[in-house]
């Protein structure tokens, strides 16, 4: 199953990143919470953007392209197959470095391609 890291993950039930991480343990994919804030999403703890996890398929980006520049390094250094950019989350700068590492870049919505299977 393809692990997946929500940046952004929130404990807010409004939140897509808080539906996300729900939907994608229910289908049975693993997750990474990775947030400013603590507590559970999902049953997994939100943890700061420090521990470069080395077995991610996919992070999908839940924070705005204005707070996205501090998390650069953090999601190149993951090395992820691909980088989902969520509605309000497309980010040029970042889409250009990681497609020059390798990763495949996405803009949609994680939750749709879950729900039609093309996740």
């Amino acid at each position: 199953m393809k692990k997946t890291l929500i940046l952004g993950a929130s404990t807010n039930p409004a939140r897509y990143s808080y539906l996300v991480a729900n939907k994608l343990v229910r289908k049975g994919f693993p997750i990474v919470n990775v947030g400013r804030k603590t507590g559970k999403v999902a049953g997994v703890e939100i943890e700061p953007a420090e521990e470069i996890h080395d077995d991610i398929d996919t992070v999908t980006l839940y924070v705005g392209p204005q707070n996205q520049s501090a998390y650069y390094d953090y999601v190149l250094k993951t090395n992820p197959k691909r980088i989902i950019f969520n509605p309000g989350a497309e980010n040029q700068e970042l889409a250009d470095k990681a497609r020059a590492q390798g990763i495949e870049v996405v803009e949609a919505c994680t939750l749709v391609m879950l729900n039609t299977g093309q996740f």
